[in-house]
């Protein structure tokens, strides 16, 4: 049976345009885009037309000089051959924090609270941008995008309502490119999700998952993500590697079991990651979770999402992780970011090395429509 070839897809980290000074409650502002229920009223990004190609020589700040979505190379689009995609939690939960300092962007239509109201407008304001740059994906966690509850239960019904919003907004033209459950930010994953000592971290992460699948499914997302932000270990003295990784390969086939339950029929993708926060994670880099995905017969169920940042932190270029991928059949799709070599985390900057970016261009021509 010919070995089907996956189309090649960039999450770009879009940093929006415009940002305001200081955030307020969206009822005490003074001006109309704030009704008398506390809903938003107007743009959220007054006086930003709809991003236009104008080419290499034009004067406007707002226009594409060099993407032009709908000129054809190589006998694809390139909005065909460059899938970007908005991602949700860098451009609308990102706060310009750092390890060491307090947040600093802050949106005019934020309240301060973490409410489904708040979760709504943020979603409409995805949309907003969405739409005025003229790309049709977006990408995003589950919790990034709704509240968590009380309860898992609870924490469900807020993920639905907002999702329920999302589906109305997107159209028919735009969906995720992917979906993912966040397993790192909650306490209880202090020690992973899919590896954790905990039974019933384990059994909660799994549900989380579930839940998140059904709804990048409901989306029409062609693919989902797994990105073991903390599936690795601080020290060997103390875990057991041989333990956590059957039991990391137990969750990955339950959720590859799953996917095949609910029809859905996107990729499932597998993020390497060396380090940040734990000392070594299991999938440090393409190579390692190929080897992996080999040994527990995941092969056929899962290819990879290459990030570029997360490429330089352990040891590589991007285009050798990108490549890596490639020639196992298991490129799936691009994180197209960058770091900075002189910091020991990931940056998630643009990707602005030419040279990188064409040699990353050219394994995915390689790979294949």
């Amino acid at each position: 049976m010919a070995r089907k070839i996956s189309y090649i897809f960039l999450c770009m980290n879009v940093i929006p345009l415009l940002a305001a000074a200081a955030s307020q409650a969206c009822s005490a502002q003074s001006d109309a885009k704030c009704s008398q229920t506390g809903e938003w009223n107007g743009e959220f990004f007054p006086g930003i037309p709809k991003i236009k190609y104008e080419g290499p020589y034009t004067k406007n700040k707002f226009a594409y000089k060099w993407y032009n979505a709908e000129e054809v190379i190589l006998g694809k689009k390139m909005k065909d051959w460059l899938r970007f995609s908005v991602a949700f939690w860098h451009t609308f939960r990102g706060t310009g924090v750092d390890p060491f300092g307090a947040p600093t962007k802050f949106w005019p239509w934020e309240d301060g609270t973490n409410s489904i109201a708040m979760a709504k407008r943020r979603m409409r304001a995805n949309f907003e941008f969405i739409n005025k740059l003229g790309v049709d994906r977006w990408c995003f966690h589950d919790r990034d995008i709704a509240p968590e509850g009380k309860t898992l239960q609870e924490t469900n019904s807020n993920l639905d309502e907002v999702v329920k919003l999302a589906k109305t907004l997107q159209g028919n033209n735009i969906r995720p490119l992917w979906g993912t459950a966040q397993l790192f930010m909650h306490p209880r994953y202090m020690h992973g999700a899919a590896t954790s000592s905990e039974l019933g971290v384990y059994v909660y992460a799994a549900a989380q998952v579930k839940k998140a699948m059904e709804v990048t499914h409901y989306l029409g997302g062609e693919n989902y993500v797994f990105w073991g932000g903390r599936e690795g270990y601080q020290t060997l003295l103390n875990t057991d590697m041989e333990f956590e990784l059957d039991h990391m390969a137990k969750f990955l086939e339950a959720a590859a079991a799953y996917k095949r339950k609910i029809g859905f029929t996107g990729t499932l993708l597998i993020e390497p990651k060396p380090q940040e926060p734990t000392k070594h994670q299991y999938d440090w880099d393409a190579a390692t979770t190929t080897n992996f995905l080999r040994k527990y017969g995941l092969i056929g169920d899962f290819k990879l999402n290459i990030e570029c940042n997360h490429a330089t932190l352990s040891g590589h270029s991007c285009h050798h992780d990108v490549e890596t991928a490639r020639i196992n059949g298991l490129l799936g799709n691009i994180d197209a970011n960058s770091g900075d070599a002189q910091t020991g985390w990931d940056t998630d900057q643009f990707l602005t090395d030419t040279r990188e970016a064409t040699m990353i261009m050219l394994s995915v021509i390689k790979n294949g429509h």
